[in-house]
């Protein structure tokens, strides 16, 4: 199930409450464009805005209109009492595994993150993702945490952030990795503009989020990249350098892609939860031309 391409769609909202219509649409679009896994309520998903039973509901309709397609649900918290919670909510609902991130507001330890790993996977036999995501969490995994958390039973995959441009440099980011897990354990990259380089160097999987909303480009960069097509995945991404400078641009891809979904008409106006007020009138012409000029709009 770790492997190929993972698309995180948004969780809409309208009037501060879950458009219901508008999610299960985002579902099955990426159902039927044949992404290999949906993880709902990632950092794309919102999660952290929502109440339990917005989650709850939230995996749900996820799991109930993947129609087969596996559903890895988010669970962060910020108390690892809630975290449990989550964990039960995702199981209830049917999901094939875990998005676990360590989310904070004050700073963690290390042995803060391994122990909410290690009862997280203690409470539960669904398979759990290492969820490596410092922009958002203001956590960062060591290779040295990544190797003890990911030798937990339980423990599955690992997702890391954006490797670097440079090839060389992005193998050996992947390299030590690999170094530190044990088989079996698959890692996927993040961070959509160096998505190519990670496939290129090794990682199994492509947690993607314009995948979430555009699935059709994200699925033509995993595949060239598993078929041994590195340089087609490389052209198929620079392809879409404008579109991942606008996420540089305007601080982050969460306000760009609900831009992208509210233009073609997937979800409603103003779909962000507040205080997330989205892009500014001339913010979004500007993402508007890209994706016409890209020929996204389909």
């Amino acid at each position: 199930m770790f492997s190929g391409l993972s698309a995180f769609p948004l969780t809409p909202l309208r009037d501060d409450a879950l458009d219901e219509g508008a999610f299960v649409g985002l579902v099955g679009r990426l159902r039927d464009a044949g992404v290999d896994s949906i993880t709902a309520l990632g950092s794309t998903g919102s999660y952290p805005y929502l109440d339990r039973a917005e989650r709850a509901r939230v995996a749900r309709l996820a799991v109930e209109h993947a129609a087969g397609t596996p559903v890895f649900v988010g669970v962060g918290d910020l108390r690892t009492s809630r975290v449990l919670h989550r964990i039960d909510d995702a199981e209830a609902a049917g999901a094939s595994g875990l998005l676990l991130a360590a989310m904070s507001y004050q700073r963690l330890t290390d042995d803060d993150v391994f122990e909410l790993f290690r009862t997280a996977t203690e409470h539960t036999e669904l398979p759990v993702i290492l969820y490596d995501n410092p922009g958002t969490t203001h956590f960062s995994f060591s290779i040295e945490l990544i190797a003890r958390v990911a030798a937990l039973p339980g423990v599955a995959a690992v997702k890391i952030p954006s490797v670097p441009a440079d090839p060389a440099a992005a193998q050996e980011r992947v390299d030590a990795v690999r170094g530190s897990i044990p088989a079996g354990v698959t890692i996927g990259v993040s961070g959509d503009a160096s998505a190519a380089n990670g496939l290129n160097a090794g990682c199994d999987a492509w947690n993607s989020v314009i995948a979430g909303t555009l699935p059709a480009p994200a699925l033509e960069i995993t595949r060239a990249a598993q078929e041994g097509r590195p340089a087609d995945a490389v052209a198929a991404s620079e392809r879409l350098a404008p579109l991942w400078n606008l996420f540089t641009e305007f601080g982050g891809s969460i306000r760009v892609v609900a831009a992208i979904a509210e233009m073609l008409g997937l979800v409603g106006e103003r779909s962000l939860p507040l205080p997330l007020q989205g892009l500014t009138a001339p913010q979004r012409a500007r993402v508007a031309e890209v994706v016409r000029g890209l020929g996204l709009t389909a």
